[in-house]
C-alpha cells in the first residue's frame, strides 16, 4: 500500500485578512500583558523558563536555545497590532487574528528606523515570538484548565528578487486576540513608551500604568514582591538597586516614583504625574541594565540597545485617558489592598512565587478562573 502524505493547510488560509491601512495608531498595551511576567526583560539570550504563580494564577514561559525567549523588546510587535486592531474596531472596519502589513508600517509606528540591519531585527523578534511558549490560566473558561500558545502562530514574508521586503504577514494567537478585542482588558499607553531603553524601565512602566493609572495617591509595591512579579533572573539585590537608580533618574512618562522604608521592608511608591505628555522624541536619560555591570548581545537579533532616531508625533492625543481604578481590584500585584498607598497596615495579600524549576504538582484550581 502507498502511504499519503497528510498536507495541513496554513492558518492563514482559513482565515480573513486584515490589511492595515496606516500605522497611524494610538498605541494600546493588553492588561494581562502588563502585569504579570511574561517576557524576558535582558538583553542577552534567556533560556531559563518563567514559573510565575499566586492564587489561582499561573504563568509558564518558555523559550527554545535557537532563538531565546521573547523580549520585553520583541513586545512592542503585540502593541503595535493591539493598537492597529482596537483603532480599526473603533472606525468599524472588520478586524482578524490575521494581519497583513508593511514592516515600515509596524517600525515607524513603535519608533524604530527602517534601515536594512532593522528589517533583520524585526524577522528576529517574529523569530522569538513565534518560538516562545507560554502556558497560563488567565481567562479560562468554566471547563478548561491551562491554555499554551505563542505570541505568533505563524509568520510569512514577501521579497523581491534582490531580497527586499515588501510585506509582512502573521497570525496571532486567539487568546491575544480575544484579550484586545474585549476592550475592558485594553489600555492606552504613551507612546513615549517606545523611548525607553532599559528592560526593567518598560516593565515598569507597564505595571505603573496597570495598577497606578490616573489615580491621585497612585500605588505603593513592596520591591521583594516586585522582584518576583518581574521574573528577573537578576539578584534582589541588584533588581532594588536598578528601581533606586531608575526612580533618581525619573525616566517614565507620566509617573513619579519614590522609594520609602516601612521597617526593613523597602517599598516604591508610584505616583501619576503630568499625564499630557509631550512627543515621542523627548530624550530618556541613561539604560536600566538589570543588575548587571554591562550590556551584550549576545544571540539576539533585535533589542532595544538604542533609542530610535527622533520623529514626529504619531498620536494626537497623548493624554492616558480615564482612571484606571477598577482593574485594580483583581490585581495580584499589590502586597496590601488597592487602598494601600493610605493604609500600609492593610493587611496582606497572599504572596506570589516565582522559580525556575519544573513544576511537578498540578494545580488546584476552582472552575471558573480569573475574571
Amino acid at each position: 500500500m502507498s502511504s499519503r502524505r497528510v498536507i495541513t493547510a496554513s492558518e492563514r488560509s482559513k482565515l480573513d485578512p486584515f490589511i492595515v491601512a496606516t500605522g497611524d495608531a494610538s498605541p494600546r498595551d493588553q492588561r494581562d500583558l502588563m502585569e504579570r511576567p511574561f517576557f524576558s526583560l535582558a538583553k542577552t539570550r534567556r533560556i531559563a523558563p518563567i514559573l510565575y504563580e499566586t492564587g489561582d494564577v499561573r504563568v509558564e514561559v518558555y523559550a527554545v536555545p535557537e532563538h531565546g525567549m521573547a523580549t520585553i523588546w520583541d513586545a512592542d510587535v503585540l502593541i503595535w497590532a493591539a493598537s492597529q486592531i482596537v483603532e480599526a474596531e473603533d472606525l468599524g472596519f472588520k478586524t482578524s487574528r490575521f494581519l497583513r502589513f508593511t514592516p515600515y508600517q509596524l517600525l515607524t509606528s513603535i519608533g524604530r528606523q527602517t534601515g536594512a540591519r532593522d528589517y533583520k531585527l524585526l524577522k528576529g523578534a517574529l523569530a522569538r515570538l513565534q518560538s516562545t511558549v507560554i502556558r497560563t490560566t488567565i481567562r479560562n473558561g468554566e471547563h478548561w484548565r491551562r491554555h499554551q500558545f505563542s505570541w505568533i502562530n505563524e509568520w510569512e514574508e514577501c521579497t523581491t528578487r534582490d531580497g527586499r521586503v515588501e510585506g509582512m504577514e502573521f497570525v496571532l494567537p486567539d487568546w491575544f486576540y480575544r484579550g484586545v478585542i474585549d476592550r475592558s482588558l485594553v489600555l492606552a499607553i504613551d507612546p513615549a513608551y517606545f523611548r525607553l531603553t532599559g528592560g526593567i524601565e518598560r516593565w515598569l512602566y507597564r505595571v505603573a500604568r496597570k495598577h497606578a493609572g490616573r489615580q491621585p495617591k497612585g500605588w505603593l509595591f513592596e520591591v521583594a514582591h516586585l522582584h518576583e512579579k518581574s521574573g528577573s533572573l537578576a539578584k534582589l539585590p541588584d533588581f532594588a538597586f536598578d528601581l533606586r537608580r531608575i526612580a533618581a533618574r525619573q525616566p517614565l512618562p507620566g509617573y513619579r516614583l519614590h522609594m520609602e522604608r516601612n521597617g526593613r521592608r523597602e517599598l516604591l511608591r508610584i505616583l501619576p504625574a503630568n499625564l499630557s505628555t509631550g512627543p515621542v522624541d523627548i530624550a530618556v536619560d541613561g539604560v536600566g541594565t538589570s543588575g548587571v555591570p554591562t550590556i551584550g548581545t549576545s544571540g539576539v537579533r533585535v533589542s532595544g540597545l538604542r533609542a530610535s532616531k527622533s520623529q514626529l508625533t504619531l498620536w494626537p492625543e497623548t493624554a492616558i485617558p480615564g482612571p484606571n481604578l477598577e482593574s485594580n481590584k483583581e490585581s495580584n500585584s499589590c502586597s496590601w489592598a488597592a487602598r494601600s498607598a493610605d493604609n500600609p497596615a492593610t493587611a496582606a495579600q497572599q504572596p506570589s512565587r516565582l522559580s525556575i524549576r519544573q513544576p511537578s504538582l498540578p494545580l488546584n484550581r476552582k472552575p471558573g478562573g480569573e475574571r
